[in-house]
């Protein structure tokens, strides 16, 4: 398939600029991936379509404020998006500038902080920070919340919360598991007290998630790196599933590529490393039996993924109906359930 295949077009109105006054306040589009049919729904209908022993996979990555501001020597103003943590104090990250810093440049932060360039590796900017604090500490001081590039705002102080899932644990994430933001605290008791298991991954969403497919031969596509981790008790929480006649729901695009870069060698097993599984239609699954996901942008490997599990004519079929039902689209908008 093509990158053009993917395409749509989405009236910008429908962009989900802000969150809702409640996660869980969202509307859930239900697709049926073998009668390929639709059906409208509210999210708080997403425990009917679940069944005692089923279990519900998170991806629980914290998104770290990795938006820094600052400026060179010579003035001139800059900004920084860190994409990877490498140790307490080093850092990959893009660097936005009139003019590309070189390597032992020293850029200076809003707080007098600085940071000082290493070197470029491919379009990353390899960083360290000479401040007493460690990296995490300083973004907590004066990072922002790095907001998707279609959400044409500055961040404010509701998106500390709102941009970050309840169960959010190992920082590193410089985008959230949108699918996971619709679940509030009763959301998840309520699925508790139904007999729905969960249980996590971790996989630290990078900024490459947004970024656009240049090729339109999709075999020519390199798809970016994210460092993903499938620890024993996940896999024991899947296999109970699978004893129990239950199915493994990824909750989010994130979870899926956790567990099925986690099942490369054909069967579930725990590890972590770096994952550069681009999902398209004709890939085989190996763990995941349905999913939770929120709507993506047109051309994306995230569509492409979600075109793989559910198949291409009811995926873009979905979507056509989504927009005319003026569903709200991305990280801020509504889900999409397949089963």
């Amino acid at each position: 398939m093509k990158k053009s295949d993917f395409y749509y077009q989405l009236p910008p109105s429908l962009i989900a600029l802000k969150p809702l006054p409640q996660r869980s306040g969202s509307r859930l589009l239900q697709l049926d991936k073998a009668l390929g049919t639709v059906q409208d729904r509210m999210f708080s209908d997403f425990a009917e379509l679940l069944k005692p022993g089923d279990v519900l996979v998170f991806n629980d990555t914290k998104v770290i404020p990795a938006r820094l501001f600052g400026h060179k020597a010579t003035g001139g103003r800059l900004e920084i998006l860190i994409e990877r943590l490498e140790g307490p104090r080093q850092a990959l990250a893009h660097i936005r500038a009139s003019k590309a810093p070189k390597p032992d440049t020293v850029l200076r932060l809003d707080n007098q902080a600085s940071c000082r360039v290493l070197g470029k590796e491919h379009d990353l900017y390899r960083l360290a920070f000479e401040t007493p604090q460690t990296l995490l500490e300083l973004l907590a001081e004066i990072g922002h919340i790095p907001l998707p590039p279609y959400i044409d705002r500055a961040d404010e102080a509701e998106d500390i919360e709102r941009y970050q899932t309840l169960f959010a644990r190992h920082a590193g994430a410089v985008a959230a598991p949108t699918a996971g933001l619709h679940f509030d605290q009763l959301t998840l008791d309520r699925l508790e007290r139904l007999g729905v298991a969960k249980t996590f991954v971790t996989l630290h969403v990078g900024s490459g998630t947004f970024q656009p497919v240049r090729a339109e031969n999709l075999a020519e596509h390199v798809m970016h790196k994210e460092f993903y981790q499938v620890n024993n008790q996940a896999v024991a929480a899947i296999e109970q599933a699978r004893a129990n006649g239950g199915r493994v729901v990824a909750i989010g695009t994130t979870a899926v590529r956790a567990l099925e870069s986690a099942s490369a060698g054909g069967r579930l097993q725990a590890g972590c490393g770096d994952t550069e599984l681009f999902v398209t239609p004709g890939y085989r699954f190996k763990t995941v039996d349905a999913m939770l996901t929120n709507f993506h942008l047109p051309e994306s490997t995230l569509l492409m993924l979600i075109a793989a599990f559910a198949g291409y004519q009811p995926v873009m079929q979905a979507y056509r109906h989504a927009i005319a039902e003026k569903y709200r689209f991305f990280s801020y908008g509504d889900a999409m359930a397949i089963f």
